[in-house]
């Protein structure tokens, strides 16, 4: 089975995003048909913002799965978003070709399948 490009899953994720309540916008485009993603979560209630990017190759074990799984930047998840801000400038300047999606939700849901640790 083929996997969807980068700009498909973004816009698709875009959409299921906004139609279930939270409110997603696309911050970088990165390369259309392959580029990384990351996803930034920020809730309402204390102004903190969560970093989910993609999981590592070595997450997926024998079979790579068919959509893409991700992993929180930090173990506490939700922290001050000069952290998450650093964090998205070092992941630049090692991946150019990142997207980079925000998501504002009131509950904090991050819409994306975590990878199991």
């Amino acid at each position: 089975m083929a996997r969807l490009t980068s700009e498909f899953w973004v816009a698709a994720f875009i959409r299921r995003v906004n139609l279930e309540g939270g409110f997603a916008t696309l911050r970088k485009r990165g390369a259309a048909e392959a580029g990384a993603i990351a996803v930034t979560v920020s809730r309402a209630s204390d102004r903190l913002v969560a970093l989910y990017l993609q999981a590592p190759q070595t997450a997926f074990g024998e079979e790579r799965p068919v959509d893409r799984l991700f992993v929180p930047a930090w173990p506490d998840v939700f922290v001050e978003e000069m952290k998450v801000a650093e964090k998205l400038t070092r992941e630049q300047k090692f991946d150019p070709d990142l997207w980079i999606v925000d998501v504002d939700d009131r509950d904090g849901r991050p819409f994306v399948e975590i990878a199991a640790t």
